[in-house]
This record gives structure tokens, C-alpha cells and sequence, in this order.
């Protein structure tokens, strides 16, 4: 399903009215449509061989991450956020346990 996305996005690229008017943008995008279509086949491929892995979507993200690189630091923004989450949410946890008492009532609700 990822490399049929990647082949989706790649194609609405190609069909953008942007590549009409950049030629090196074509060129960009027709590469990178070819190379989204071959990794589609040889995952296609791999399928059909029963040899797909969880992890192939790798790949995918290598190329995404160069084509995009604002994609890989909102990844590295919700890593850290994903990471506050937790450590407050185990604060959290731990104030819950407590005995209910004034300042720990008032650090729970903080």
C-alpha cells in the first residue's frame, strides 16, 4: 500500500501544472516517478514471492525524505513531542498514585 501511495503522489506530481513550466522540475519529478514505479514493481514482486517484509517501507521513506526534507523534521517533531507526551503522562500517573493531598492535587491538575 505505501509504494501504491508513493506511486499516487508521483503521478499527481507529474500531472502538476508546475511541470510544464520548470523543465529541471519535470526532469525531478519524471525521475522520481520512475523510481517510485520500479520500487512499486519490485515490491509488487516480493508480494507475489511471499517475501515482504514490515520493514521495507524504509526505502519509501529514504526517497520521500530527500525529495521532502520538511517531511523529515515534522518526524523529528513528533518524536519529541511523542517523547513530552509520555514523561508527562508518567507524571501524571505518578501524582494519581499519591495520597490526595493540597500541593499534590495542585501539581495533577498542573
Amino acid at each position: 500500500a505505501m509504494s501504491k501511495s508513493a506511486v499516487k503522489i508521483s503521478s499527481d506530481l507529474l500531472s502538476n501544472p508546475l511541470c510544464e513550466q520548470e523543465p529541471s522540475f519535470l526532469e525531478m519529478v519524471t525521475a522520481f516517478d520512475t523510481a517510485m514505479k520500479r520500487m512499486d514493481s519490485f515490491n509488487q514482486e516480493k508480494v507475489n514471492m511471499g517475501l515482504a517484509e514490515e520493514g521495507d517501507t524504509g526505502v519509501c521513506w529514504v526517497l520521500f525524505s530527500s525529495v521532502f526534507p520538511s517531511l523529515n523534521m515534522a518526524v523529528k517533531r513528533r518524536e519529541q513531542t511523542l517523547q513530552d507526551y509520555k514523561r508527562l503522562q508518567s507524571k501524571v500517573e505518578k501524582y494519581e498514585e499519591k495520597e490526595r493531598t493540597g500541593p499534590v492535587l495542585a501539581k495533577l491538575h498542573q
